[in-house]
């Protein structure tokens, strides 16, 4: 429990550091503009994004190359005995990578970064105490937990991450799961301590009129085969950039970087990891046109930006991308029944609870994790039937989690065998 505790106030360190950091350095096309203007400041930004996305592969591949992605898919490996956390290696470079990375521009989110940190630092302590197996799983688990806690300052969506994610991985004793709650417990206070408290997405929407479940239950179920379409988008491209590595390197990723940067010039809401877009879209009504073809946009760049190699995660982009969805849907809905009173704004909320569960396929954490994120607790019910509609059309049209998927994928460039049993999908997560 020590140690646990000790990772926890560690990882909410580390992680607050890594969160200020980038809310620094993102506001430099700010800076940009106040020298250059125009086509040359489009271009300045676009070659400013291009060379921190290759800065930031070099690092991966050079230094630490299971440091790419968001890092949860390397943490169920390890926790299922699979993967080795090389700590020394991926803690400087998921760090630095991750901070050029996402303070480009790219459309990324932190939660994957401060989760790989997380657990890369309980590996660290694990070493130094000499742990038992048993515990040093268990610590694992609770340094992600710790990690995504001081990401969304959301400590039970975090141990619910743990108990449903990671079911299969996770070493269930009296220890560990306290271990885990009081590393996520630890990181929030230090994080709250650094970072201030309060929600981290304030969208603060009322209770909705039981006759309109049937609409968040229509909306659960195209946020189901969305889900299962980006999943197999993400694990398209990353094939993609993998191939295209081998023949030219490192074009891929320029290519994402040059067409990123400009386009955090020309249209700067369909890039970045996307909070601050879904705090100005939840009041600034856009329109359904507008709403979808944003929503179309940030699709296509998370999905570039995720497979470019370089470190981060998907949840935020995922979140920014579901907001898109959820407003668009229930500005539709709005225009059909123009005297029912919809709001637009409950259908957003529901629709980030909705996609997370779709993609990663645990719905009790997209309900916590949106829930914390929001403060909306007014809509815990239309938000748990929005989860469990995704879970059950994901689950229908064939769908598989996200992570066992990239983890599939790495046990095989690695030529490991996973179990039979672990990679079956049974809609838990």
């Amino acid at each position: 429990m020590a140690i646990a505790v000790l990772a926890g106030v560690l990882a909410g360190l580390v992680g607050s550091l890594f969160h200020l950091l980038i809310n620094v350095l993102i506001a430099w096309p700010r800076w940009l503009e106040r020298v250059l203007d125009g086509w040359l400041l489009v271009a300045a930004a676009a070659m400013v994004t291009l060379a921190c996305t290759i800065l930031a592969v070099f690092m991966v591949r050079r230094f630490a190359p299971e440091a790419g992605g968001s890092g949860v898919q390397e943490i169920e490996g390890a926790m299922e005995g699979l993967r080795v956390v090389r700590w020394r290696r991926v803690l400087p470079v998921k760090f630095f990578a991750g901070v050029t990375a996402i303070s480009s521009g790219l459309v990324l989110g932190r939660e994957g970064p401060t989760i790989h940190i997380g657990a890369s630092i309980a590996a660290a302590l694990s070493e130094r105490f000499r742990v038992s197996e048993l515990e040093r799983r268990g610590l694992l688990a609770a340094g992600a937990a710790a990690g995504l806690a001081s990401a969304f300052n959301a400590p039970v969506a975090a141990v619910l991450f743990i108990v449903e994610e990671t079911h299969r991985e996770f070493p269930y004793t009296f220890r560990t799961y306290l271990g885990v709650a009081a590393a996520a417990i630890a990181s929030t206070v230090m994080t709250q301590a650094i970072l201030g408290d309060g929600p981290d997405l304030p969208l603060l929407a009322t209770s909705t009129p039981l006759a309109w479940l049937p609409a968040f239950l229509l909306l659960g179920a195209v946020l189901g085969v969305v889900g299962m379409v980006f999943n197999a988008a993400i694990l398209r491209a990353v094939a993609f950039s993998a191939h295209s590595q081998q023949r030219v390197p490192y074009l891929y990723p320029a290519a994402v970087g040059l067409v990123t940067g400009a386009l955090l010039i020309l249209l700067p809401d369909t890039v970045t990891g996307g909070e601050d877009v879904i705090l100005s879209l939840a009041t600034a009504n856009p329109g359904l046109g507008v709403l979808l073809l944003l929503a179309l946009i940030r699709f296509v760049t998370t999905v570039a930006c995720y497979s470019s190699g370089v470190p981060g995660g998907i949840f935020a982009p995922m979140l920014t991308l579901a907001i898109c969805i959820g407003l668009a849907f229930g500005e539709a809905l709005r225009s059909l029944l123009p005297d029912a009173g919809i709001a637009p704004l409950a259908f957003a909320i529901a629709a980030m609870g909705g996609l997370f569960t779709a993609s990663v396929r645990a719905p009790i954490v997209g309900v916590a994790l949106t829930l914390e994120l929001t403060g909306s607790y007014a809509l815990v019910l239309p938000l748990m039937v929005t989860c469990v509609a995704a879970d059950l059309v994901a689950q229908w049209v064939g769908g598989r989690p996200i992570y066992s998927q990239l983890l599939d994928r790495t046990l095989a460039q690695a030529g490991i065998k996973r179990p039979a049993e672990a990679s079956e999908p049974t809609g838990l997560g």
